[in-house]
């Protein structure tokens, strides 16, 4: 699998469907709900049980295997996804990319990470790793505010398989404000979950709009 593509890119749109499929089991519909929103996430598959399920359907147990083949010797028992974030990048015309290792030092929690110019276009770059399972429908919220809250932007990755190479995505294209009352220090929170609601990262930082020059 090429860094930066996600499984159903890899997979193709007539296995990508079959990837939750094949992840997790509805083994009750007796589970606990979640207080803060009624979902209730389904019990998980190890990536060990995911490779035994369904062996006899020829076509999706060599897809697994491609897959999932070159961390076999790594599976273990372990249901939980984990996804490690190494760094964040800010992506600018004013300064081209500008990364910080993640995580933040709690001293250096809140800490302004980036300068920009009023009117610019700048994405935010991310590298992780995934490890110990698939991890469904990882996507993310920024929220910034200066005040009050002022914007707020969701976006979804997609689905990850376990490798150790890492994964490299860029969040959507953002403006920053034009104007004296945009000029300033804003306050922001980066989120990532998946599908389960499984909090990996929330990340508050700060960024400051300087007058262009």
């Amino acid at each position: 699998m090429e860094v930066g593509k996600t499984l159903e890119e890899e997979a193709g749109p007539s296995s990508a469907g079959k990837v939750d499929e094949f992840r997790r089991e509805k083994e009750s519909e007796e589970s606990e709900v979640d207080d803060k929103d009624g979902f209730t996430p389904g019990p998980l598959l190890s990536l060990k049980e995911q490779l035994e399920k369904d062996k006899d359907d020829e076509s999706l147990r060599r897809w697994k295997e491609k897959l999932l083949g070159c961390l076999e010797s790594d599976l273990s028992e372990q249901r939980e996804p984990e996804v490690k974030f190494h760094s964040i990048g800010i992506i600018s015309d004013e300064f081209g990319e500008v990364d910080t290792p993640l995580p933040v030092n709690e001293n250096e929690s809140g800490r302004v990470l980036f300068t920009l110019q009023e009117g610019s276009r700048y994405q935010l770059r991310l590298t992780f790793t995934v490890t110990h399972n698939i991890v469904s429908g990882l996507s993310y919220s920024n929220k910034v505010w200066r005040g009050g809250l002022i914007d707020r932007t969701q976006g979804m990755l997609g689905t990850f398989a376990p490798q150790r190479e890492p994964y490299v995505e860029t969040l959507e294209e953002e403006i920053t404000p034009s104007g004296v009352l945009a000029r300033g220090i804003y306050s922001a929170n980066l989120k990532f979950e998946d599908d389960d609601k499984r909090c990996y990262m929330e990340l508050p930082y700060s960024f400051e709009i300087k007058k262009s020059s």
